[in-house]
Formats: C-alpha cells, sequence, structure tokens
C-alpha cells in the first residue's frame, strides 16, 4: 500500500495529528525534525501552523516537507 496523509490538524507547539489511509490516526513531534535550511523557517510556530495537504504529505509554503513514511515511523 502506498501510505498518504489523508488529513492533518495543529495541535500545539510542533504537534501535528495526523490520519494515513491505512486507517490509523497518530501524533508526531516534528521538533527535533527540523534541521536543515529549508526546515529553518519552521522553527517559527506562526509559520510551522500554517501546513497543507499536498500531493500525499503536509507541505510547508517554502516548500517544505516530510515523506509520509517518515511521518509514519516516527509517529505515536
Amino acid at each position: 500500500m502506498f501510505l498518504e496523509v489523508i488529513k492533518a490538524e495543529y495541535i500545539k507547539e510542533y504537534q501535528i495529528k495526523l490520519w494515513f489511509n491505512d486507517g490509523e490516526k497518530r501524533m508526531v513531534d516534528l521538533k527535533k525534525s527540523l534541521k536543515g535550511k529549508i526546515f529553518k523557517p519552521l522553527k517559527d510556530i506562526n509559520f510551522f501552523k500554517n501546513f497543507t495537504i499536498k500531493f500525499n504529505t503536509i507541505e510547508w509554503k517554502n516548500g517544505a516537507d516530510f515523506a509520509p513514511e517518515y511521518l509514519y515511523k516516527i509517529s505515536k
């Protein structure tokens, strides 16, 4: 099965609730994953909160995104 994020909701700080196409609903904390130049703007909480679902994952206005498989792996 091709894993996809079908819904996402900002919770608090760097935490996002994710719904996957396999029926799983999980919580991910991305605070420790914001490394590298593309993720620097996401350290600003106001910027971080403003993501959309594009294709099969969450994405921010600067083009930053995470593979749905990575989000699934690090989520609880």
